[in-house]
């Protein structure tokens, strides 16, 4: 393939969004490499939107209108301003399965929004949210929500959830409001993109046409394209006319990711409407098919007619349906424009999320699953929604033990994207069964059961029945269901005993093993405590030691020479009688003082704090007088014998 084709190729994918390269050649090998003819084929004249066709006058509104948004309020407010204005915000309960709860009443409490010189005075009640308080401001100020930044709390909230009761404020508030700055470029912000890009985001969009709200998850990933591709699958307008009001300032194409976007998260408040006309458009009429009394020259000059109308049946679901959750939506909303309001409860959302609700729950909460399998070129399916379906008593079966999840397998792509989703979740022989239903037998209800451990196909019941034997079938069915139900919920109560006793026994063994533990690591405590005091003591002995050491060679450097044997003037020979019974001898001359004599015995390891010295006539305790006195003094005798006591 040259280059000119693989631009050709590039272009025509990016027109038609065909991501199989294999398809988009068919395509253009069909029309000759013709890319506009190629489009025309591949896509639907009401959703092409080439960039020729772009007129240059449809941009992006930029512009926010006073538009009230009652569907976030969670009670009735009333918002002032300093004119008296009023804007009066009604409750309404966004599209769910959840009815909606009642709201108590508590304060109302003022606040005073100062913005540019300007104050607006706001009355909400105290169960309200942060955001109810911004939506008010954003009518107010026509600064959007998540551009708004308040300053003047006095506990500042959390998150745009946070109830303005939590805050403990006053009756009367003052707040000031700036708005964040639009120089700062969201797409560029690398630091905090990967996070915003693995996030949800919840688009309460408002159908502006059909006074309807739709609540939309989509990836951070996708792109506003993406929004608006899917919105209209709902409300049947084309890309190219849709007029948006919410979108940040900063949005300026179609093609930025939501993550980079700026919008609020996790839910940000959307509009859409069509773009007015700016010409009436007139539509030619073959008149050949609808009045063959024209003749071929009025054919030719185009006879002009307002409006017209096209008989075209609306199918339950648009081609390429790409989220299954739309697409449910959509078929929902036309299965009731087509057959009346008497029909099944569908389940809207994805296949597996189907089967996750009735199977896969436990016994006690479980239901059966009933897929809907639609198809407009069967005959019988006109005759199976309007008086199958729509009876009463199998309308009663179905509510009570199905959960029922329709699919309309009119165009090809939808029904490979339905088998690959029933591969993915039940697997290849499930994706057989339904691959190998018989469009003549369509519309089928094919019935899927929880069994022991594994989600199977119970049967198909196919349209070519009567209502007898369509509830007769059904009846049949769920009879089958409750008792294996009834045996499944044995099995999970003894499991759940058996699990019971075992998580018991385990308690026990934990806190056995956490009681011998806390005594082992007591009895390491005290083994170490007592070490530690061992060590302490053994330390303080030494030390003791040293001192006594240091102290006993201080005192024996000080200690003056024995006279020498055979001096006899003026020298004493002392004994001294130890505990033990043993005796130390030793010479002093006559005028030494009594501390000489026992600096000598602490030499000899007898510290006077240990031990005294006694004469025994007279009787005297000689360590507790005066150490200064001689041994003449003390009337020591030429040989002395004292006597060493322990205190």
């Amino acid at each position: 393939m040259d280059g000119t084709r693989d631009e050709i190729l590039a272009d025509f994918q990016a027109c038609t969004g065909i991501d199989d390269v294999g398809d988009a050649i068919k395509y253009l090998e069909e029309s000759n490499w013709d890319l506009l003819a190629a489009v025309n084929q591949a896509m639907p004249r009401g959703t092409q939107q080439l960039p020729s066709e772009i007129s240059p006058d449809i941009e992006m509104i930029e512009e926010i209108e006073r538009m009230p948004h009652s569907s976030t309020l969670s009670s009735q407010t009333v918002c002032t301003s300093k004119n008296n204005s009023k804007v009066d915000v009604v409750e309404n309960s966004k599209p769910g399965t959840s009815k909606p709860k009642s709201c108590v009443r508590g304060r109302t409490l003022t606040f005073h929004i100062i913005h540019l010189n300007n104050e607006y005075e706001i009355n909400l009640s105290e169960q309200s949210s942060l955001k109810d308080l911004k939506q008010l401001i954003w009518e107010q100020t026509n600064i959007l929500p998540c551009q708004q930044r308040l300053h003047g709390w006095k506990k500042e909230p959390e998150s745009l959830y946070t109830s303005l009761q939590s805050l403990d404020l006053p009756k009367e508030n003052t707040l000031y409001v700036s708005p964040i700055s639009e120089d700062v470029d969201l797409t560029t912000d690398i630091v905090s993109l990967p996070n915003r890009m693995t996030q949800t985001y919840t688009l309460n969009i408002k159908d502006e046409i059909h006074k309807k709200t739709y609540n939309l998850k989509f990836s951070g990933t996708s792109t506003i394209l993406d929004v608006k591709s899917g919105i209209y699958a709902l409300i049947d307008v084309p890309v190219r006319n849709q007029q948006w009001k919410g979108w940040p300032s900063l949005v300026k194409n179609d093609s930025i990711m939501l993550a980079q976007s700026g919008i609020s998260y996790p839910e940000h408040d959307l509009s859409v409407n069509e773009l007015p006309m700016k010409e009436e458009k007139k539509d030619i009429i073959d008149l050949v098919e609808s009045d063959s009394s024209i003749d071929e020259d009025d054919i030719e000059d185009g006879i002009f007619v307002d409006n017209v109308i096209s008989t075209k049946i609306q199918r339950l679901m648009p081609e390429n349906v790409t989220d299954e959750t739309i697409g449910t939506v959509h078929f929902a909303e036309e299965f009731v424009k087509r057959y009346g309001p008497a029909h099944p409860e569908f389940f809207t959302g994805k296949f597996k999320d189907a089967v996750k609700e009735s199977c896969l729950k436990p016994a006690k909460e479980r239901k059966l699953l009933a897929v809907y399998l639609h198809h407009d070129n069967s005959v019988l399916a006109n005759v199976f929604c309007t008086q199958l379906l729509s009876c009463e008593a199998v309308l009663q079966v179905l509510s009570a033990n199905f959960i029922v999840w329709g699919w309309d397998i009119t165009y090809e792509s939808n029904k490979q994207r339905f088998l690959s989703s029933v591969k993915q979740t039940l697997g290849s022989v499930a994706t057989l069964a339904m691959k190998n239903i018989d469009v003549d037998t369509l519309p089928a209800l094919v019935i899927i059961m929880r069994t022991r451990s594994n989600t199977e196909i119970f049967t198909i019941v196919h349209a070519n029945v009567g209502v007898n034997e369509l509830l007769t079938s059904l009846i049949h069915v769920v009879e089958v269901f409750q008792e294996q139900r009834r045996t499944d919920i044995g099995v999970e109560e003894e499991r759940q005993a058996r699990e019971r006793v075992k998580q018991e026994q385990d308690r026990a063994y934990q806190e056995s093993l956490a009681a011998d533990r806390a005594k082992e690591e007591a009895k390491q405590m005290q083994e170490e405590l007592e070490k530690q005091r061992k060590e302490q003591a053994e330390n303080e002995r030494l030390a003791e030691e040293a001192r006594k050491e240091a102290h006993r060679q201080a005192v024996e450097s000080s200690l003056p020479p024995e006279p020498q044997q055979g001096t006899s003037d003026g020298v004493l020979k002392v004994r001294v009688r130890l505990p033990a019974g043993k005796f130390l001898e030793r010479r002093f001359q006559s005028d030494t003082p009594l501390q000489t004599l026992l600096n000598f015995l602490i030499v000899e390891g007898y510290p006077t704090e240990e031990y005294k010295v006694l004469c025994s006539w007279p009787r005297r305790d000689l360590t507790s007088m005066d150490s200064k006195l001689t041994l003449m003094d003390l009337k020591f005798c030429p040989q002395e014998t004292v006597i060493l006591e322990e205190r």
